[in-house]
């Protein structure tokens, strides 16, 4: 199970960035800076780290995500496919809120707290993850 939901949150949390890039790309909005950035942490300040290294901080976090999913959905038998979408927007849709704190504690420029479009991409980009976990966890037993 533990392997599995790493598993799951390296590929979904790989494929979300890649899509939160290219709606930076198409938009302009730096939503895509936004999800790497960690110059707010004390240390990582004026650590000038590498875009490979901050997606791979991005990665841990998707991995964590991917275990909790795949906890839920292996101790409560979630198999079919609708319950663990459910069970996916349901802990994916509290990052969508991160939105507020990164843009406000954001040293690089990221978009404005209040700038409704980039949020609405964010949004998108982040759902774009709870579908992705669905996809790609296999469960051991089949419902």
């Amino acid at each position: 199970m533990l392997l599995r939901g790493a598993f799951t949150g390296v590929v979904s949390g790989i494929l979300m960035g890649a899509f939160i890039k290219a709606l930076e790309v198409l938009s302009g909005k730096k939503i895509y800076v936004l999800l790497l950035n960690v110059d707010f942490i004390p240390g990582f300040k004026d650590a000038n780290l590498s875009e490979l290294t901050e997606f791979s901080l991005h990665l841990i976090v998707a991995v964590f995500i991917g275990i909790l999913f795949a906890f839920i959905v292996e101790y409560f038998h979630f198999y079919d496919k609708r319950r663990q979408y459910l069970i996916a927007i349901g802990i994916t849709s509290p990052t969508v809120l991160l939105y507020f704190p990164l843009t406000i504690l954001a040293v690089k420029e990221t978009p404005a707290p209040s700038d409704g479009f980039a949020l609405l991409l964010w949004s998108i980009g982040h759902m774009a993850f709870s579908i992705f976990l669905p996809i790609f966890y296999k469960t051991k037993q089949k419902g």
